[in-house]
C-alpha cells in the first residue's frame, strides 16, 4: 500500500531514516514522504511521524490543482467525514486553510461531521505540490508526555526523552519477540520503550545507582551490573543494541578514558550482536572511525543539536 507520511520537522533526516525501517520510501519532500508499506500497522511504532494516510493522489501545489484532482477522483465517503489542509513552509497558497477545507468538503459525496468524523481527508501543500490522503491513523506522540523522565519514580538529568529513545530503538529494526541490549541503560528509558513495543530487553550498566533507578522505574526489567568493555554475555546473543554512550565527567565508568570506553564497548557490542543485525549508538562526538575499526559498517550517521555545548551523534551500525 502506498502511504503518505507527515514527518516531524525537528530532524528531517532522522525522521526519514526511522520511516525507512518500516516502509520503502519512494519520494520525499519537506515534511512528507511517500512510501510503499507492506504492513501499515507497523507504522504505529514510529516516533518521528505525525500522520499516516492512504495516498489518493498528488497535484501541483495550488487550490485549483487540488480541485481538479478531487473532481477526477470522484471521492465518495461511506462514513461521516471532515477535511483538513496543511501548508508546510515554503508552500505558498493564497487561499486560507479554512477556504481550502471548505472547497475539499464540497467535492466529496457524503455527510460532513467536523466533531465526530469517521474518516479524515488531508491535503498537504509543500515544495510546490499538494498531497491528498485519507488518514489511516494519527500517531499519538503526545502520549509520550506521560513517560517524561521527570515523572518517573527515579529521575536523573541528561537522559533521553521518550520519543528520541523510541526512535533509536526503531532504527535498530528490532521486531517484537526479539531481544535488545542496552549496555548503558541508565534509568531505563530505552527499556521502557522496548517493553511498550513487545520487544524483550536486557539492560546493564556499570553504575549501581543507575541500575537501582532503573529498577524503580521498571520493576520487571532484566538488569545486570556489567562493564560495557567486558560484558558477561555469550557471542551473538542479541538481535539489536541501542544505547546512549556516557560522556559527562560525573559519569561512573570502568575504563580509564572515554575513548578507551568507546573503543572497548564497540568491540563488545559487535561480539554480542548477531551477524546482520544493527546497533544504534548515541554519542557526543563522531566515533565512526572507532566503529569501523571494530568491524562495523556505518549505515547511517545523524546529528541532533541539543544546546550550544551538546550535539548528539547517532550512528546506525550493521554487524557484517
Amino acid at each position: 500500500m502506498k502511504l503518505l507520511y507527515e514527518l516531524s520537522g525537528e530532524n528531517p533526516d532522522l525522521s526519514a531514516a526511522e520511516l525507512a525501517c518500516v516502509a520503502q520510501i519512494e519520494t520525499r519532500g519537506t515534511g512528507v514522504a511517500v512510501a510503499e508499506t507492506e504492513h501499515p500497522e507497523e507504522t504505529l511504532r514510529l516516533a518521528e511521524t505525525h500522520t499516516v494516510s492512504e495516498l489518493l493522489g498528488v497535484s501541483q501545489g495550488t487550490a485549483e490543482d487540488l480541485r481538479t484532482l478531487m473532481q477526477n477522483l470522484s471521492i465518495e465517503a461511506e462514513l461521516p467525514f471532515c477535511c483538513r489542509a496543511r501548508k508546510i513552509h515554503p508552500a505558498a497558497v493564497p487561499e486560507s486553510l479554512t477556504e481550502t477545507e471548505r472547497m475539499m468538503g464540497s467535492l466529496i459525496k457524503g455527510t460532513v461531521s467536523l466533531k465526530h468524523p469517521g474518516v479524515v481527508y488531508r491535503a498537504v501543500f509543500t515544495d510546490g505540490l499538494c498531497y491528498l490522503g485519507r488518514v489511516i491513523h494519527e500517531i499519538d506522540r503526545g502520549s509520550s508526555a506521560s513517560r517524561n523522565p521527570n515523572k518517573r519514580p527515579y529521575f536523573h538529568p541528561g537522559v533521553m526523552m521518550p520519543l528520541f529513545a523510541r526512535a533509536i530503538v526503531n532504527l535498530t529494526r528490532v521486531k517484537p519477540g526479539e531481544t535488545l541490549l542496552d549496555p548503558f541503560c541508565g534509568t531505563g528509558g530505552t527499556l521502557l520503550e522496548t517493553n511498550l513495543l513487545g520487544i524483550r530487553s536486557i539492560g546493564s550498566d556499570f553504575d549501581s545507582e543507575m541500575l537501582s533507578g532503573s529498577r524503580q522505574n521498571i520493576p520487571d526489567a532484566v538488569l545486570v551490573r556489567a562493564d560495557a568493555v567486558r560484558m558477561p554475555y555469550k557471542d551473538a546473543s542479541f538481535d539489536a543494541v541501542a544505547c546512549d554512550f556516557p560522556y559527562g565527567q560525573s559519569t561512573a565508568v570502568g575504563a580509564e578514558t572515554f575513548d578507551a570506553l568507546y573503543r572497548g564497548a564497540l568491540a563488545e557490542i559487535r561480539r554480542v550482536l548477531k551477524t546482520g543485525k544493527r546497533a544504534v549508538v548515541v554519542t557526543h562526538k563522531d566515533i565512526r572511525s572507532y566503529a569501523e575499526s571494530a568491524g562495523f559498517t556505518v549505515e547511517g550517521f545523524y546529528e541532533q543539536y541539543i544546546h550550544k555545548s551538546l550535539t548528539r551523534r547517532i550512528l546506525v551500525l550493521r554487524n557484517e
